[in-house]
């Protein structure tokens, strides 16, 4: 079990383009919640379109996976006019083998974008694309999720902080 994602970042908005490009990577999956937007938001984070236009300038593909359902996802994804999978059963590949076929990519030619070591990171080190962590939006105020950054920070604790 890897949970080590490759690289992390504070935010998408700081993952280089242009890096990603020069490592063969043609597509990238995003997860929403606390990686583009904070939970149940209806918009993204300002600074997510900009970062999201320079991938497409980079001809770098993009979509969301996301674990929660078409009602959330959906209006989400069309704000942003991108295609995307909800209820992806992160950290289970099924979803990630979708998001390859609809965006016509081999797993060495994506990145896997997201916030949480156990579902995003864990589930695209098991599909065999390359990881990228980012620190959440916000913080969770359900018990669930404190238990899981609890724990996060665990595994995170000895771990170097790469970048591209």
């Amino acid at each position: 079990m890897s949970f080590k994602p490759h690289y992390i970042y504070a935010r998408v908005s700081e993952i280089p383009v242009e890096k990603l490009k020069s490592k063969g990577i043609k597509g990238v999956i995003l997860d929403v919640d606390n990686t583009l937007t904070t939970h149940d938001a209806p918009q993204p984070s300002p600074w997510v379109r900009k970062w999201l236009d320079q991938l497409e300038q980079a001809g770098i593909k993009t979509m969301i996976l996301s674990n929660n359902n078409k009602g959330r996802v959906l209006p989400f994804a069309e704000i942003l006019k991108l295609p995307f999978v909800a209820e992806g059963k992160k950290p289970l590949t099924i979803g990630y083998e979708k998001c390859a076929k609809l965006m016509g990519c081999a797993p060495n030619q994506l990145a896997m974008v997201g916030d949480q070591l156990f579902t995003d990171i864990w589930g695209g080190n098991r599909f065999g694309c390359m990881t990228i962590l980012v620190e959440p939006i916000q913080e969770e105020t359900m018990f669930f999720f404190k238990a899981k950054r609890f724990i996060e920070k665990i595994v995170l604790k000895d771990m170097p902080r790469r970048q591209l």
